[in-house]
């Protein structure tokens, strides 16, 4: 039996955040400098793409102030619950049995701002990720919030030395290339793998003549990997239908489909499937059976259920 949870926190155990991802093979964290560069939807690519391959994936919508992957999953009215026996978080499951958690889960409504201030935002993040029940997953994917604040910090702190590697999302113009170097520079600085950098909006394929337009400049992302001494996982174009299915909760649709866009986000799903390999052949360790007793508390403003 579950109940209805509005999620907020207490800060977790010492050690459950690396005891509650013992069963996840591969963890990831998807990074961008700045907002707007399409780092959820890089996110949620990935999860989507390593689950049409059939592994076991999970999304952690880390972007507090921002959630968007909900939406992309076509998962906006879905609720967080509690498993009254574990006292874990159950994670929504979306398309293709992919796992997700969200603040959005626990908003009232779509439109609902979090304001909150610093303290209480790595709480409910250090919740998330330590009081989840992800069970045994192959692949999880962490969407920080953007930027190198106080947020990001926190996620990425409490999974230190349990990542695996980090995305960085970019887009191809020289303000973002600032930009990017700063959060490879994070990245590095909190001893997390840089995985390979994506650059969305690389160009634009007109459909009336087929010539492809570089709006923003040409093979920047490229330029930034190579300067910086890491992989260049790839670019996805500006598509008009891939905006479509994104707004209606079809990612899986789209990448399903036979169309350049759909082949140039799976193309970046190889790389890192080819990347980490090994790591995703391992055995997970036997599973330890230790239910931890948890306390959710209410969104600022609002009561529990039952409450008068």
């Amino acid at each position: 039996m579950s109940v209805k949870v509005n999620v907020r926190g207490q800060a977790a155990a010492p050690g459950s955040l690396a005891h509650a991802l013992k069963d996840v093979k591969l963890k990831l964290v998807t990074i961008s400098g700045k907002g707007g560069v399409g780092k959820s939807l890089v996110t949620a690519s990935i999860a989507v793409g390593f689950a049409m391959r059939g592994y076991k994936v999970g999304i952690l919508d880390g972007d507090v102030y921002g959630p968007t992957i909900p939406k992309m999953l076509g998962l906006s009215d879905s609720t967080l619950y509690v498993d009254q026996k574990t006292g874990k978080i159950i994670p929504v499951v979306g398309p293709l049995g992919t796992k997700v958690v969200s603040i959005e889960f626990a908003l009232p409504s779509d439109d609902t701002a979090v304001i909150w201030r610093a303290p209480l935002v790595n709480q409910a993040l250090r919740d998330f990720i330590a009081q989840v029940e992800w069970g045994s997953l192959d692949v999880l994917v962490v969407d920080l919030p953007p930027g190198t604040g106080d947020a990001p910090l926190t996620i990425a702190q409490s999974l230190q030395g349990g990542l695996d590697g980090s995305v960085i999302v970019t887009i191809p113009t020289e303000i973002s290339r600032r930009i990017v170097l700063k959060a490879i520079d994070f990245s590095r600085k909190l001893n997390i793998r840089v995985a390979g950098v994506v650059e969305n909006m690389c160009c634009f394929k007109c459909p009336d003549n087929g010539k492809i337009y570089y709006i923003f400049g040409r093979d920047a992302g490229k330029k930034i990997a190579e300067a910086a001494g890491v992989p260049f996982l790839g670019g996805i174009p500006i598509d008009p239908e891939f905006s479509q299915h994104l707004d209606t909760g079809r990612l899986h649709e789209f990448l399903a489909r036979d169309s350049e866009t759909a082949k140039a986000v799976l193309s970046i799903i190889s790389a890192l499937e080819e990347m980490y390999r090994d790591k995703l052949s391992q055995q997970p360790p036997p599973r330890e059976e230790k239910p931890k007793r948890i306390s959710l508390l209410k969104l600022p403003g609002e009561e529990e259920e039952g409450e008068s």
